[in-house]
């Protein structure tokens, strides 16, 4: 069983934000900044292409909800919501998970780098993924 569903069974604690019959958000251990929040399915899905429609709508609707709650108790100027969605993206606990980071500003904290096209490459990018 894994990290993330052993802590939905409450047989690893855990510091709990929110919770609903759908989905459970709880503190990350090693926080990008203090209130960092993951936010998972309560049932188990590896990742985003697995997650019915239905359960998506309901971990975003929590991913609303928590990063409300950033900007109004802990007095976020923002927050970012990220998906590391498979192993060369990221992801390294595999059940579905959403890290909602608050922000603040002047944390000194970036997103990432960002690039330019090269000649070409836009229209190569486009035929592959309409194709």
């Amino acid at each position: 069983m894994c990290i993330f569903c052993q802590i939905i069974n409450n047989e690893i604690p855990s510091c709990k934000v929110y919770e609903d019959d759908k989905t459970l958000a709880f503190l990350d251990i090693n926080p990008v900044n203090p209130g960092h929040t993951l936010v998972i399915p309560k049932k188990h899905y590896e990742n985003i292409e697995e997650i019915s429609e239905e359960d998506l709508a309901a971990v975003i609707a929590s991913v609303k909800k928590v990063g409300r709650l950033m900007k109004d108790k802990l007095g976020a100027a923002g927050y970012n919501v990220t998906l590391n969605n498979g192993a060369a993206a990221g992801q390294d606990v595999w059940h579905l998970h959403f890290h909602v980071i608050p922000r603040h500003d002047g944390d000194g904290h970036k997103t990432w780098a960002r690039r330019k096209y090269s000649d070409g490459e836009t229209e190569m990018i486009i035929a592959k993924l309409i194709s």
